[in-house]
């Protein structure tokens, strides 16, 4: 396969591979930082209460999302399906296109921390950033999380930019 065009290039697994696991060390270490040191359902102020520390375990998706029983064993399989699409654009990507590496590694790396948590625990995914003023507060998240949005958007805005640019035959 030509290197431009995806595929294998030292240079491209080197970003990839120091992207994800940049992301999935910060995951684990924050994760392991909070079991260790705050017990479930303690908050810790940060800034006021604008940003605080609550330690929670979500069994359910992003923001509390749930389906019932099945929820593990679900979100379990959706994130092993999503990272094989993840790996195949990663594959197609060239090597050149380090935004949309960086993105997709961003993904990968926090769509396997929260997969790690669910299969090690049936408690569910471990969060603990709290945002918010009062009672309207962002739904608790983790670093995982934070590294899924970013990607999501910037792949999404890397893949707007492209259609862009083919759509105007340039």
């Amino acid at each position: 396969m030509d290197r431009e065009r995806g595929g294998l290039s030292p240079s491209k697994a080197l970003l990839f591979g120091a992207a994800v696991g940049g992301v999935l060390a910060a995951d684990i270490a924050t994760k392991l930082c909070v079991q260790s040191s705050m017990h479930l359902y303690q908050q810790i102020d940060v800034i006021g209460e604008f940003v605080r520390l609550t330690y929670i375990h979500n069994p359910g998706a992003a923001f509390g999302i749930r389906i019932g029983a099945w929820s593990r064993i679900v979100f379990m399989l959706l994130s092993l399906v999503a990272l094989g699409a993840l790996l195949a654009m990663y594959w197609f990507t060239p090597a050149h296109d380090r935004v949309r590496l960086g993105s997709i590694a961003l993904i990968c790396g926090g769509a396997i921390g929260n997969l790690i948590d669910r299969v090690r625990s049936a408690d569910g995914v471990i969060d603990f950033i709290d945002v918010g003023i009062g009672a309207s507060r962002w739904p608790v998240f983790n670093v995982a999380d934070t590294a899924v949005t970013l990607g999501a958007i910037v792949l999404a805005l890397s893949l707007w930019k492209e259609e862009q640019h083919v759509g105007r035959g340039t």
